[in-house]
Order: structure tokens, then C-alpha cells, then sequence
């Protein structure tokens, strides 16, 4: 589990660095991107491997309706971690899509997963978006809802999120447990 913990440490780091300290980040510049970069894919191969290697130990028992709630929570999740690139009309209706995303991720794989090391690596990150959000809306108070985005970009939307969702699917099934219920 310290390699779970070493990700978490990293991941959180390199993102709250430039809300945290935001007068160091400027001063750095944009040589400090790669650093940033080079943080986070450390972070996920940690989180990887880390999770892959941690002794199984059950903390509590997932409930049977799970995996269902998990599938329905992770499609909205990816949908909205894409939203921000999309001319969705959704788009400026939702703050903060990539990281409410991220939140509904992690409570989904939190009800499907009961184990120490999955409790500590998907809680850790979305405790880590709830925080964030709470950041950026403290530092950053003045946001309001925009209007644009066309019928055609959610449209598109929706179509892209589906299949984002089923290629994470099927690339779980392949390489992890099986997302849908048998």
C-alpha cells in the first residue's frame, strides 16, 4: 500500500501546487508543466501497480446493487470528466465537470470495492476533487452559468460519453473485474 500512498502524494501535489501556491507556480513558468506531467503518470504508475500489489484486506462488504449504481455513476462520471471539451450546453451549466467526474468515479468504484487498498486509493482521489473544488470556489468566487452550446454539441456529447464508457468497459473487463454484472 505505500506505493497507493506514494501516488496519492504525488497526484495531490502536483495538482493543488498551482492553487495552493499560486505566485510560486507563475514564477516557475511553463518548464514546470513537465514537471507536473511527469508527477501524475508517476503518480497513476504507482497507483497501478500499487493497487495490484496490495494485499487484499476487506474492510466491508459491497452491497449487491453495487454494480449497477457503479456502471449508471461511471458513465455520468466520464461523461462529465469530458464535458469541458465539448460545445454541450451542459458545458457552462456545471463549475466544475472534470472534477465532479472524478468525485462520481471514485464513489463508484467505492461501492463496488470494500478492500483497505481501494478505499484508500479511490477515496484519497476523490477526496482530493471534493477539496479541490473547494479551493478553486474560495480563490476563484466569480463564476456564473453561460448559455452557449448547441443542441448538435449534446448530441455529440452524449454519443462520445457512450463510447468512452464502453471502451473503458471493455478495456476493464480485459485487464480488471468485470464492470457489468453477470
Amino acid at each position: 500500500m505505500t506505493l497507493i500512498v506514494v501516488g496519492l502524494i504525488l497526484w495531490w501535489s502536483a495538482h493543488l501546487f498551482k492553487r495552493v501556491f499560486p505566485a510560486a507556480r507563475a514564477k516557475f513558468g511553463d518548464p514546470f508543466k513537465g514537471i507536473v506531467a511527469i508527477a501524475v503518470v508517476a503518480s497513476i504508475v504507482a497507483f497501478v501497480f500499487g493497487y495490484r500489489e496490495a494485499e487484499f484486506i476487506p474492510v466491508w462488504t459491497p452491497p449487491a446493487w453495487g454494480q449497477h449504481a457503479n456502471n449508471l455513476l461511471m458513465l455520468i462520471g466520464i461523461g462529465l470528466m469530458g464535458l469541458g471539451y465539448t460545445k454541450s450546453r451542459l458545458t457552462g451549466r456545471l463549475r466544475h465537470p472534470m472534477l465532479t467526474g472524478m468525485a462520481l468515479w471514485s464513489v463508484s468504484h467505492l461501492l463496488v470495492r470494500g478492500d483497505l487498498a481501494a478505499i484508500l486509493m479511490f477515496g484519497g482521489l476523490g477526496i482530493w476533487a471534493l477539496v479541490t473544488m473547494m479551493i478553486i470556489n474560495a480563490t476563484e468566487p466569480g463564476w456564473a452559468i453561460s448559455k452557449n452550446g448547441t443542441i448538435a454539441g449534446d448530441v455529440r456529447f452524449v454519443a462520445l460519453s457512450v463510447a468512452a464508457f464502453a471502451a473503458i468497459a471493455m478495456a476493464h473487463s480485459l485487464l480488471g473485474p468485470n464492470p457489468f454484472p453477470m
